[in-house]
């Protein structure tokens, strides 16, 4: 087991880079997947010692009901924001708004900044440097208390419950 750590120590990143590497190439040639194969290999090795410790999954059925959650969130989001834009009669309500965390470390922090960021109309402006709260950019906002409590609920909770137990 150690020794599989050192020449793969993020398996399931040497998978993803070899599937996206065959997705760019367009081909199942030999020649590209022992590329691709080296190149998944090199590039986690040569980068580990940038990478943070990597958190144990503890419920991973619960990832993966997550990850469908947030694409599910995309896909309505893009069509909301489509709305408001081309409903130029609708007034749209920015906000900023402080969002405290439930969170204590900084990948899942990262993790839930990103998510909030992929979601179309909202961006992660800040972390706080106490780590206790970010700041979000919300495009449309009719109640920032509503916002808060769905963040925790859709993205927060899960989160936690995936990687913080």
């Amino acid at each position: 087991m150690i020794a599989s750590r050192t020449w793969l120590p993020t398996p399931l990143l040497s998978v993803l880079l070899l599937i996206v590497w065959l997705l760019l190439v367009r081909s199942l040639h030999p020649g590209h997947i022992v590329l691709g194969s080296a190149l998944a290999i090199a590039i986690p090795l040569v980068t580990r010692r940038f990478w943070d410790v990597q958190p144990n999954v503890k419920r991973p059925w619960l990832l993966l009901r997550f990850g469908l959650r947030v694409l599910g969130d995309i896909i309505t989001a893009n069509m909301e924001v489509s709305w408001l834009i081309l409903n130029p009669w609708r007034r749209m309500r920015p906000a900023f708004i402080e969002y405290p965390l439930m969170l204590e470390s900084r990948f899942t922090i990262t993790l839930l900044a990103n998510t909030i960021s992929l979601t179309p109309g909202t961006v992660s402006a800040n972390l706080r440097m106490d780590g206790k709260s970010i700041l979000i950019h919300a495009l449309d906002v009719e109640d920032e208390e509503a916002l808060i409590a769905q963040i925790r609920e859709r993205y927060e909770r899960p989160i936690k419950e995936i990687y913080e137990c």
